[in-house]
């Protein structure tokens, strides 16, 4: 958690308290479904959501915005960019239902209400979108 501090000083107390609850919650989930690798795990801030909180350095995504996240697996990028940004509205997509539960389940334990996960292909995807971000899709 240090490590985000160290990037983003401007958190709210509610966004510090999110950001603490990712590790339990995906240690949690993550021994039911493997949705982060067992190695990566124990480096969850640094290399998955301060990697995708990369994105917030270059893109400050404004109020009401719409953002799209491709093959999210367990929600990254997406998940740390709704916690960062309350007020922008994100729709989290992957090909694997498995995945999707735990994005739901964990934006659910977060109170993100800017946060739709949905199982489905990209190509599938109805709407329109000011952003569309993504990390390692295959």
């Amino acid at each position: 958690m240090e490590l985000i501090l160290k990037y983003f000083q401007g958190l709210s107390q509610k966004q510090q308290e999110q950001f603490k609850q990712l590790a339990p919650l995906y240690v949690e989930w993550n021994a039911k479904i493997n949705v982060i690798s067992r190695k990566d795990i124990d480096e969850l801030y640094l290399r998955h959501v301060l990697h995708s909180l990369g994105i917030a350095k270059v893109q400050a995504f404004n109020p009401g915005s719409k953002v799209l996240d491709i093959g999210t697996g367990g929600g990254f990028p997406g998940i740390p960019l709704a916690i960062m940004f309350p007020e922008t509205q994100f729709h989290l997509v992957d090909s694997i239902g498995k995945k999707i539960k735990v994005v739901q389940e964990v934006a659910q334990a977060l109170g993100l209400e800017n946060v739709k996960a949905e199982s489905i292909r990209a190509e599938k995807v109805e709407g329109q979108f000011d952003f569309i971000v993504s990390r390692a899709v295959t």
